[in-house]
């Protein structure tokens, strides 16, 4: 008799943002003249780069002509082209890395969870709390124990190794989704220590490194000395470059990265032919465009726009005296909930009284109850509007 895989049970009934999604529909159906104004998915709302655009109207155009047509790649792991000019961004954060030592694929979502196919089930696996939820859904699915590691106000939201606790795959995201707290070199270099001593791999979420401004901040794991050794760089061109609608990022693995004398690029490798078929032509020239000296000064500009975005929410929380971490290096602001309210009721506070769409920071785990996540991406206009709700509210 077939079976089914039981460790879906275990995974909460409903994904944290289509919950948010119904409970926003049905508020939407029952005040037909609302003026929502959405701050809880961080999906991105300005245009893609005029480079980019350029770039895409030529590879079509390529797609057209019996002699530039372009079929399936040569390869699941990306065409040169594109490896080559993210291995020449990361010379821009001193790390020299080899094009085959990087692997493009449709973002950082799906090889975050894809990559646990390389690991034996029998891996303890640590995460900090509150966490990205895809690191947690993956590992139950795949029947992994999970540890978990407090995360909270006393430590900025950035916990650090605890030596009595034994790991062999950890998760770090920096700057980090949903608390926008951000890793120092020290801090980092701690992990870094931790994997090697404990034999673990580190999976290192980088997508949103573009955010970083602050000086001497690390954008790679992989300026850490040894992390070439330990660990796994996950990155998204979907914050960086806008591409939420278009679907590409990279994973980046170095040769030194080995276990029981395997290379685990190797691995991956085989695992993306086995069932990954490639992200499109037109795609990859697109993201290409990104790291050209046009296309960064336009994605930056973007970028500017949603720090300007966090800037102007940090103001006006400080103005009513809430607590918050984030928003200097990072698209989100993780804000303690005002007068005591749990998470979902701030939550329906909010969207009852103020038309303002946040994410329930307990959704992120047991150490985001009480608090929230705001997000940058949104129209500028209507980040200044909501926060002057916000602040109405506090009056």
């Amino acid at each position: 008799m077939m079976k089914l895989n039981g460790n879906f049970q275990n995974l909460q009934q409903s994904y944290l943002f289509v919950t948010i999604s119904q409970k926003v529909d049905e508020y939407g159906k029952a005040h037909p003249q609302n003026q929502i104004i959405k701050m809880g998915i961080g999906d991105v709302t300005q245009p893609l780069a005029p480079a980019v655009i350029e770039a895409m109207h030529r590879a079509a155009d390529e797609m057209s002509c019996k002699e530039t047509f372009r079929g399936y790649s040569p390869d699941s792991d990306g065409y040169p082209f594109l490896r080559e000019a993210i291995a020449g961004y990361y010379k821009g954060f001193g790390v020299d890395l080899d094009a085959s030592e990087v692997f493009v694929g449709d973002g950082a979502k799906s090889d975050v969870g894809n990559i646990v196919d390389l690991f034996d089930v029998d891996n303890t696996v640590l995460v900090p709390d509150p966490v990205y939820p895809v690191y947690v859904d993956t590992n139950l699915i795949s029947g992994r124990e999970i540890l978990y590691l407090d995360a909270n106000e006393d430590n900025g939201f950035l916990p650090l190794p605890e030596k009595d606790v034994h790991a062999d795959i950890i998760y770090l995201c920096s700057p980090n989704n949903p608390t926008g707290a951000v890793y120092d070199r020290e801090q980092l270099q701690a992990w870094v220590d931790y994997a090697l001593e404990n034999r673990a791999v580190l999976l290192f979420d980088a997508a949103y490194e573009s955010f970083i401004t602050g000086e001497g901040l690390p954008h790679s794991i992989f300026e850490i000395p040894g992390a070439e050794r330990c660990a796994i760089e996950f990155c998204s061109f979907s914050k960086t470059a806008g591409f939420t609608g278009m679907r590409c990022g990279y994973t980046v693995i170095r040769k030194e990265l080995q276990f029981e004398g395997v290379q685990v690029s190797k691995l991956w490798e085989r695992r993306q032919g086995c069932k990954f078929n490639g992200v499109s032509y037109i795609t990859q020239r697109a993201a290409e465009a990104v790291f050209s000296p046009q296309g960064r000064r336009q994605v930056m500009e973007t970028i500017a726009y949603y720090q300007n975005n966090a800037r102007v929410m940090a103001k006006a929380l400080e103005e009513m005296g809430i607590w918050f971490t984030g928003g200097a290096n990072s698209p989100y602001l993780w804000m303690k909930c005002p007068d005591g309210m749990d998470s979902w009721e701030y939550f329906d506070y909010l969207l009852n009284e103020a038309e303002i769409v946040g994410t329930p920071g307990a959704g992120f785990g047991k150490n985001g109850e009480g608090y929230f996540r705001l997000t940058a991406f949104g129209d500028a206009q209507k980040t200044v509007e909501a926060m002057e709700r916000m602040k109405k509210l506090k009056k």
